[in-house]
């Protein structure tokens, strides 16, 4: 058990660094045991003249300070084991710092550290610290010069953030390389790495002409799977020059490949570190989800070079100044090379599945926190994904044309700062001309807003008049909630297509879809001149991040399910419908299953007109996890059964047209990456996973063909999963066949881990104990324990929330081991029960008292005990 209590960390508090760092010079002499690091600053007071400089540090040996290169003695300073404070400086000097740690022994990932035998850096959000004694905070912004030194032999490439200004040859064979960013940068921008690498390397020419070289260094043999993220760059640095006219800024821009990290990827200022799970693909070893991942990916951490690193944040509170704008550019960049309509779906998908169960749960917080213990434990999908949709509503609300003149003049005229929401949002109420003071609200209310839409039509007269309701149920620290104004894109379907929206009081008929602004708790709009009633199409696009309650006729449903203009209306009714199947059977056990949802499925996924990609997504019913969020209380067995009831049902009435989806849409063409070929496999890969279900003979033996047959990762993949759906024996035969040809290769043994984590059958949880003593399974490796452990309590709802609790053992004993090692990693990892209260009794009862055990752990990291005390409440 702790024996003191964290102290949270207040936005309320914040006041700015009294100094300047005007440059830093670091000087690193590598060393895996004992790397020493001399760090130099010009340092010049802004704030109040008796004001001590207080820098942070973890984990380093002080070695020597010197001010104006006088040694302090150990009676000018205080140090402990967080902080180093100097007090009675000169208003302007030159500080020297110099430390030694041990990378060798950085096993939480963050600041420097080593991965298979090489440097590596994660300074985000407070890594830096780790490294040196500084002012590790986001609006202390410095131009940097980094010397690295290291032996030749082992460590030939050398890199950090900017320009190569010098290299060369010292003695006792070793090297060195220097670097200097023009730009000043917050100390978490910080990058070094050192090692052995393949390199690829192209150009790209900018708009005002300027040839930037492209390198990418990854692991020796994986120079051909890095050519995906090459054309992928190329093409995020055209996209943003054309759609926000971003060009590039320095000589040089890299990107280095590691096995071991924390995140997805990092923006360090021209030296992006990349997981090497969204960097490296080709059509043997990467899914069609990891290429868009990639694509993705590659994307928003380049577009970080203009929206997080020119422009940074002022205080992690304003987090999602960088990351959600960020994510809403790499969304928009996303549906121009892969479609909108799908690119929007998928978005959703992922929205609903991670932040929708953050804002219902005791995790919730706003897009803007107003404290936290831990700034890692707040890179949350309300951060990210949340804070994108605002960027989207902005849009909406303003229009295309204020957007961009806001962004331009954001960039214009806070371009080398660190900002704040407040600056932000300035941007375009000048660019519009309109108050966001309302709109502003987003930022600081938790919670997601539910709006209940209802109609009254009037035969008579022609008229058919839609209410709509907002409220947003209370969130821990938040008992009162406010209207929000929010866009709510809307139309109205006839027998024949679309109809005209005329509103009472207009004379010239109106257009086929209007943007409802709702910024009250009730609101009524009448639609007149109507000869028939229509169907009303509401929220299209999801043009706001909010639960609509509308109820339909099943009739309705299955219409708009295959006629409404708007292609995500189309797959929101067919989810909706699908709920209220598998509620209805969940809920009492032998409820009879519409006919017509299948029909309705059925025709979806006979449309040979449509999309494959829609079609892929349309025709699966909910996946369990948002069935658990409208269930209260929530039965995660029941849930499981009652949706696999659901799609045996699907494959045995509507065999025909999965067979002939299935078989259309095989090809032994040669594999490309693109969204038509994706959209091909998907459809090819759905049909597959529902006519498993058809069981062991007949669906199994489909899947194993499929696997046997299988030219590319997605098609294998799909086809393991169907076995593995099917209760197939031969699953386990075809898992043996993949862990034989690709132990050796740790992405994909990644999936293999997967595959077993996220089994539907019986045994998944002893299969994940037998795994978590398997020889390829390490604690120190994220991607690895994701892949185990975060895909069982986190991706398989009926194992994870096995009635006796054994599932909350099984990861509780996991967070216990890894806490130690990778605190950031422990705290994610126990997410899995944020929604411990919304299940039923007995589980909801084992999952509490499983966090308590947890909160008692001796020495618990800081990170964990922010996590569990506020689930507990």
């Amino acid at each position: 058990m702790r024996t003191e209590t964290p102290q949270p960390i207040r936005l309320a508090d914040y006041s700015p660094f009294p100094f300047a760092i005007e440059t830093t010079d670091l000087n690193f002499d590598l060393h895996p045991d004992a790397t020493r690091v001399r760090s130099t600053m010009t340092v010049r007071r802004t704030g109040v003249a008796d004001a001590p400089m207080v820098l942070n540090g973890e984990n380093l040996e002080l070695l020597g300070i010197t001010v104006d290169g006088q040694a302090l003695s150990e009676s000018a300073y205080t140090h402990d084991d967080q902080l180093l404070t100097l007090s009675s400086l000169p208003d302007a000097f030159e500080l020297v710092i110099e430390t030694c740690f041990s990378p060798k022994d950085n096993r939480a990932l963050s600041g420097l550290y080593m991965s298979a035998g090489r440097y590596c850096t994660q300074c985000e959000a407070e890594g830096f610290r780790r490294i040196t004694f500084y002012p590790d905070r986001p609006d202390v912004m410095s131009r940097f010069t980094t010397r690295i030194c290291a032996p030749a032999e082992e460590f030939p490439t050398l890199l950090s953030n900017g320009n190569l200004i010098a290299s060369g040859a010292q003695k006792d064979g070793r090297h060195f390389a220097q670097w200097q960013d023009p730009f000043p940068k917050p100390a978490y921008l910080f990058a070094l790495v050192a090692g052995g690498f393949d390199m690829i390397e192209d150009s790209f020419t900018t708009m005002s002409n300027r040839v930037i070289p492209l390198r990418i260094y990854v692991d020796p043999g994986d120079a051909p799977r890095a050519l995906y993220a090459m054309d992928a760059l190329k093409r995020s640095m055209k996209w943003d020059e054309d759609v926000f006219g971003r060009e590039y800024d320095l000589d040089l821009f890299m990107i280095v490949a590691v096995r071991d990290f924390n995140f997805g990827a990092m923006e360090n200022k021209g030296l992006n570190v990349f997981n090497s799970s969204v960097l490296l693909a080709d059509a043997d070893t990467a899914t069609d989800g990891n290429f868009e991942r990639i694509e993705s990916v590659v994307a928003h951490e380049y577009f970080h070079n203009w929206t997080g690193n020119r422009i940074t944040c002022r205080d992690w509170f304003q987090l999602c100044l960088k990351e959600g704008l960020t994510v809403f550019r790499d969304q928009e960049f996303s549906g121009t090379m892969r479609g909108h309509a799908i690119a929007r779906i998928k978005d959703v998908i992922a929205l609903r599945s991670r932040q929708f169960p953050e804002d219902a749960g005791p995790l919730a917080h706003p897009v803007r926190p107003e404290q936290y213990l831990k700034i890692d434990n707040f890179y949350t999908a309300t951060i990210y994904e949340k804070g994108a949709e605002l960027i989207r509503m902005l849009k909406t609300l303003i229009g295309d044309a204020a957007l961009a003149k806001g962004m331009d003049h954001y960039f214009e005229t806070l371009d080398g700062t660190a900002a704040t929401i407040e600056q932000f949002l300035n941007a375009f109420e000048v660019s519009s001309g309109k108050d966001l003071s309302h709109f502003k609200a987003w930022y600081s209310q938790a919670g997601t807003p539910h709006v209940a839409a209802t109609e009254d039509w009037d035969a008579q007269s022609g008229t058919l008049t839609l209410t709509l309701r907002q409220h947003t149920p209370p969130t821990p620290g938040q008992s009162d909630k406010q209207a929000l104004p929010m866009p709510i894109r809307t139309g109205l379907v006839g027998q024949n297509g679309p109809l005209p929206m005329t509103l009472d009081g207009e004379t010239k008929p109106g257009p086929n879809e209007r943007i409802l602004v709702l910024d009250k708790d009730r609101q009524s709009w009448a639609f007149i001149g109507l000869e028939e009633r229509p169907l009303i199409s509401v929220l299209r696009g999801f043009s706001a991040p909010v639960h609509l309650e509308h109820t339909r006729t099943p009739k309705d449903r299955a219409r708009l399910m295959t006629s409404d203009p708007d292609l995500f209306r189309r797959w929101e009714e067919a989810q909706g419908y699908g709920l209220e199947v598998i509620l209805d059977l969940a809920n009492s056990g032998d409820a009879p299953i519409d006919p017509d949802y299948l029909a309705a499925l059925g025709t979806l996924v006979s449309d040979k007109a449509i999309d494959p990609a829609f079609a892929a997504l349309a025709i699966l019913p909910p996946a369990e996890s948002d069935v658990f969020q409208h269930m209260s209380p929530a039965d995660p067995g029941a849930i499981r059964s009652a949706r696999e009831e659901v799609l045996r049902a699907f494959a045995k009435t509507q065999k025909e047209a999965l067979l002939d989806a299935f078989i259309r849409t095989k090809t032994n063409a040669s594999f490309s990456p693109d969204a038509e070929g994706a959209g091909r496999r998907a459809l090819h890969g759905a049909a597959l996973g529902v006519l498993a279900r058809l069981g062991p003979d007949e669906g199994g033996a489909l899947a194993k063909v499929a696997f046997d047959q299988a030219n590319n990762m997605t098609d294998s993949l799909a086809a393991l999963i169907a076995l593995d759906r099917s209760g197939a024996e031969q699953f386990d035969e075809a898992l043996a066949a993949f862990y034989t040809r690709w132990k050796g290769n740790p992405l994909v043994l990644d999936k293999w881990f997967m595959v077993q984590a996220g089994s539907l059958r019986a045994d998944a949880l002893s299969r994940t104990l037998r795994l978590l003593i398997h020889d390829d399974f390490t604690h120190d490796n994220p991607n690895r324990v994701r892949a185990l452990v975060g895909v069982f309590s986190q991706g398989n709802q009926g194992a994870f929330h096995a009635p006796d609790g054994s599932g909350y053992a099984l990861l509780a004993e996991q967070i216990r081991t890894i806490d130690p090692l990778n605190p950031a990693l422990a705290a994610r990892l126990l997410g899995a029960y944020e929604s411990w209260r919304q299940l039923e009794p007995r589980r909801s009862a084992l999952a509490q008292g499983t966090i308590k055990e947890i909160l008692n752990t001796p020495n618990l990291s800081p990170n964990s005990y922010e996590i569990a005390s506020r689930q507990l409440g």
